[in-house]
């Protein structure tokens, strides 16, 4: 695929611009489900953010210039997000930057996990509760993943404490996954 000892990833490449741009982000998805011990196959890496600079295509000329495809979708304002940045380079993963935009979210970038050279990763909580806002089956899966373990019941404890900000359909699911 590529050679790490020459070249950064795309995602380091993409979490690099949004560090250089000041712009607070964190692993999501699949990548971070395997920073917290859950495998799952994915074709792709997700990045979140809630700058709406990410949507701003300036941002990034230097990457679409070296031959990565950008393609930029911003959400209406019926859209839980306020865009997707989707990312694709010659023999790469594809990588996606979620842009969200609800104020509950930034306790989501001000918690994440620092470790040094890294991307920040969300906390377990939070990609529960992300996955809880999306609502679909497989974030439903990989909340139940992540509860397989020791540490449930002060994950769910976090969850609860923060789940009175999402909509009524999140705190839905969250009752059904923990009464199966």
């Amino acid at each position: 695929m590529h050679d790490r000892g020459h070249r950064l990833s795309l995602v380091e490449r993409v979490a690099a611009i949004l560090q250089a741009a000041g712009i607070s982000h964190a692993l999501i998805g699949a990548s971070a489900l395997a920073a917290h011990g859950v495998s799952r196959s994915t074709i792709d890496q997700d990045l979140f953010a809630l700058d709406p600079r990410c949507l701003d295509p300036a941002l990034w000329a230097d990457l679409r210039a070296s031959g990565v495809e950008t393609e930029i979708r911003k959400g209406d304002s019926q859209d839980p997000l306020a865009g997707v940045v989707r990312f694709e380079g010659t023999g790469e993963l594809p990588n996606d930057l979620v842009v969200g935009k609800s104020g509950w979210q930034i306790h989501i970038l001000e918690r994440a996990e620092r470790r040094e050279g890294e991307i920040p990763v969300v906390t377990a909580a939070h990609l529960i509760l992300l996955k809880l806002y999306a609502g679909g089956p497989q974030d439903a899966w990989d909340i139940q993943q992540l509860l397989v373990t020791e540490e449930r019941p002060r994950l769910v404890e976090e969850v609860e404490r923060e789940l009175g900000r999402l909509p009524s359909k999140a705190r839905v699911l969250w009752r059904r996954i923990l009464e199966e």
